[in-house]
């Protein structure tokens, strides 16, 4: 009679054990941990948009490059792009969700360029893997130009802007809506940190009459990030299926002197910079370096964010984030 009991007694353990597992083992495959299958690019400078590839990543929380935090999108459960933060070091990539971590089998390699100064945020140029909101519906270019005071001589350095231009695709079809011939508006921002305050200071400017240009002196304020954008009003995008802009400038970089082009989506043409996410990035150019010819430098967004910016010669990557105009 014991024996039948003490029988019993372990089905029903045994039935009551398979109630509590069934469960949680449902669970556990529906809330697995992420893993990681691969990185790329596997090196580049800080700022560089890496594509990470794995399974159950739609909960991932958190991307850790080190300690710090990158900037990240989830794209789908099996794709993460994450941006290399400022200052980062040789190190793997870590996903972090509610139910375990992951760390990338390899490192991701750290190889800034050194023309590049070390105070800059983001060294690679990008496009944001973020569309814009549906009700965001005009769009402002902008510019980055700095000074380098490791080159001899950089308190001379000066940008020449002959001409800046906004092309954006609706519908298949190209439409201008900014074209200025030698005038910008701007101010001069924060350089370290890196545009730590929204603050700044008129920004003074020059012209060279032959050229017909608007003449920066980047080496006169060496210390501030001459930031600026469009001479003529912010525009509004036309209506349909908006594929992407292009942003185009013809410079003249003096040695000593950087460079830099992107744009800003934005909720309305008069909507003012705020806290409250007026302006969407969607990207900036490489760096553009010294020459002695014109150069023509240019961002796009159309093809989105596998596109690979920028093919000239006299150029790296860079990328900043949202800035206030």
């Amino acid at each position: 009679m014991a024996v039948g009991v003490n029988m019993g007694r372990r089905i029903a353990i045994a039935m009551i054990g398979v109630l509590i597992s069934t469960p949680l083992a449902v669970v556990i495959a529906q809330t697995g941990r992420p893993e990681i299958l691969g990185i790329s690019p596997t090196s580049g400078p800080e700022g560089s948009r890496v594509v990470i590839t794995g399974k159950s990543l739609e909960k991932v929380s958190g991307v850790l490059f080190v300690r710090t935090d990158c900037a990240f999108t989830l794209i789908s459960p099996t794709e993460i792009i994450a941006f290399i933060p400022h200052k980062g070091i040789t190190s793997a990539i870590t996903l972090v969700s509610p139910v375990g971590r992951a760390s990338s089998p390899f490192a991701f390699v750290v190889t800034n360029d050194p023309r590049v100064p070390e105070e800059v945020s983001y060294k690679v140029g990008y496009v944001n893997p973020v569309r814009p909101p549906d009700d965001f519906k005009s769009a402002l270019l902008w510019g980055i130009a700095i000074a380098d005071t490791r080159i001899l001589g950089y308190e001379s350095a000066k940008i020449e802007i002959a001409s800046t231009q906004l092309t954006c695709r609706v519908d298949g079809k190209d439409v201008i809506l900014n074209d200025d011939l030698g005038a910008v508006r701007g101010g001069l921002y924060s350089r370290d940190p890196w545009f730590a305050t929204d603050q700044h200071d008129p920004m003074p400017m020059a012209h060279d009459a032959p050229n017909h240009a608007v003449v920066l002196p980047v080496g006169q304020r060496s210390d501030r990030v001459w930031h600026f954008w469009s001479a003529s009003p912010r525009a509004a995008l036309p209506s349909g299926n908006l594929e992407g802009c292009i942003v185009t400038a013809r410079v003249k970089i003096t040695p000593g002197a950087l460079l830099q082009i992107g744009m800003d989506y934005w909720r309305r043409p008069t909507v003012a910079y705020g806290l409250g996410g007026n302006n969407h990035e969607a990207g900036a150019s490489n760096w553009y370096f010294p020459s002695e010819q014109w150069q023509e430098a240019t961002f796009t967004d159309i093809g989105g964010s596998q596109l690979s910016l920028g093919n000239g010669k006299n150029e790296v990557g860079a990328a900043p984030g949202t800035w206030p105009w």
